[in-house]
């Protein structure tokens, strides 16, 4: 097992599952392994094709000068997708949910810091959880099933990318659903640069972005996203505002450059306008939109991950919480939808 996994068994996932008679809850058919077992073991034997499971952090955030909350995405999605329904064309029996990786204790280094300070620290605290999200994602590609990644922030991507060249022997390809390219500078670890470290390492092969904001993306990056022949992005303006590009054509380009070789989805959930992320802005795509993205990515053979991340709700706020949940359920039960 990692050091930092934390396994769900059957009572802690019924905690969270709120029956009904008549029903049946995805969480009543979900699948799970023995804390006490052997993990690559567990998952290779399990009929479940997905294995769910979350990273709740903010280290990664708050590295990159953001707004923290991206921790409680995970509690927030896996109770929300525990209680929607179960049937023929959404299946619990498919996943098996996992866990989630223990960060408290990079969490507390954070405590009563600030300035220059806290930025260094989240950023050391970024690079040391890369190692433990890219070991368990090999395991789970290793033991042929498909992870389904709810974050915490978009540095473990990184982590999901490398995790799954590892296992795959090869570099992968990455589609981003995202307003921004997370490829800047590797001066250190944050949510800002894993797809450039994943890229210059070598386990990112072909890059395509989707819908990044013109507005939020530097002069420096978008000439050094131009200059590579195996990196090609479309603009939200260009899609939305100038509507120099149909939506649906440049999506499908997009899964084109990437579907030949294994590839996994990302979705920024500050893609998606008005929702509660790190990000959040008041322009962006409609959920639905990014709905049928992930199921149409989801339908390709070489389809590798999914990862769900800066979701940011506030744990105050019940609406928020809500909108938050259902937003997640609805994307992976899309992945796993026949």
């Amino acid at each position: 097992m990692s050091s930092k996994l934390v396994v769900y068994d059957r009572k802690k996932i019924a905690s969270l599952t709120k029956t009904r008679a008549g029903e049946t809850k995805f969480g009543e058919k979900v699948r799970w392994i023995e804390p006490e077992g052997d993990l690559l073991e567990q998952l290779a034997a399990t009929k479940a094709a997905y294995v769910l499971f979350g990273i709740p952090e903010d280290v990664g955030v708050i590295g990159n000068h953001g707004v923290a909350g991206a921790k409680h995405a995970w509690h927030t999605g896996l109770t929300a997708l525990l209680n929607i329904q179960s049937n023929k064309i959404v299946k619990g029996s498919k996943v098996l949910v996992l866990g989630h990786l223990d960060t408290s204790e990079l969490m507390n280094t954070l405590e009563g810091l600030s300035g220059n300070d806290l930025i260094k620290q989240s950023r050391k605290c970024a690079e040391s959880l890369d190692k433990e999200v890219t070991d368990l994602v090999r395991k789970i590609v290793t033991a042929g099933k498909v992870p389904i990644i709810i974050g915490g922030g978009h540095n473990n991507s990184y982590g999901n990318i490398k995790g799954c060249s590892l296992a795959k022997g090869v570099p992968v390809n990455a589609l981003n659903i995202d307003a921004h390219t997370d490829f800047r500078q590797r001066n250190s670890r944050h949510s800002g640069n894993g797809f450039s470290w994943a890229y210059y390492e070598g386990f990112l092969n072909r890059y395509f972005m989707y819908g990044i904001h013109e507005n939020y993306t530097s002069k420096k990056i978008f000439e050094a996203l131009e200059d590579k022949e195996r990196i090609r992005f479309t603009t939200f303006e260009d899609l939305f505002i100038r509507q120099l590009k149909d939506p649906d054509s440049a999506f499908k380009e997009g899964l084109d450059f990437v579907k030949s070789e294994p590839f996994g989805i990302e979705v920024d959930m500050d893609a998606i306008a008005f929702m509660p992320s790190s990000a959040q802005s008041p322009s962006g795509l409609k959920l639905d939109q990014v709905r049928q993205m992930v199921y149409q990515a989801s339908r390709k053979k070489n389809t590798a991950y999914l990862h769900l991340c800066e979701a940011a709700p506030d744990p105050g706020n019940a609406a928020e919480l809500k909108l938050t949940g259902k937003a997640i359920a609805y994307l992976i039960s899309d992945f796993i939808r026949k």
